[in-house]
């Protein structure tokens, strides 16, 4: 697990980044209604925690074989 977790530091930080920062634009940026992610606090958290994990992941270096 260790190793696991050491091996995929940024986009773990990332994800809690990601997380961090979808809540706050829900909370002063998204819309009350009509927009289905933005409205829903839960749904904008997992969405940033999506993105970041993926931007974060991008800048991981390449593992070779």
């Amino acid at each position: 697990m260790k190793n696991l977790l050491k091996k995929n530091v940024l986009p773990v930080i990332g994800v809690f980044a990601g997380a961090v920062g979808g809540f706050f634009y829900w909370k002063y940026v998204g819309c009350t209604h009509g927009c289905p992610i933005q409205s829903n606090p839960y749904r904008m958290t997992a969405y940033g925690a999506v993105m970041g994990g993926l931007i974060f992941s991008i800048f991981q270096p390449s593992v070779k074989a």
